[in-house]
């Protein structure tokens, strides 16, 4: 996973070689209250940003530490504990 800074529409510190704007997309789950992250595919990557501020930074994924992310998630292993 790498952190890009600045990412945007205008190809500000995106993946080398992705040639193409990336098309952001959200959730079909999420809510309209702006907490929502978006991602996008480019080069073989997978880049996901916080939709509330699309012009910060930007964690980008391989195909194998997607996976993996998207394993944890449905794992529940990043639910907050309650005490």
């Amino acid at each position: 996973m790498t952190i890009q800074s600045n990412p945007s529409e205008r190809g500000v510190a995106l993946p080398q070689n992705h040639g193409t704007v990336p098309a952001w997309r959200k959730s079909t789950r999420s809510a309209a209250n702006g907490h929502c992250v978006e991602i996008a595919q480019v080069a073989g990557e997978v880049l996901v940003r916080n939709s509330r501020d699309p012009e910060g930074p930007v964690l980008a994924f391989g195909a194998a530490g997607w996976r993996a992310f998207l394993s944890g998630v449905r794992a529940g292993e990043f639910d907050r504990r309650t005490h």
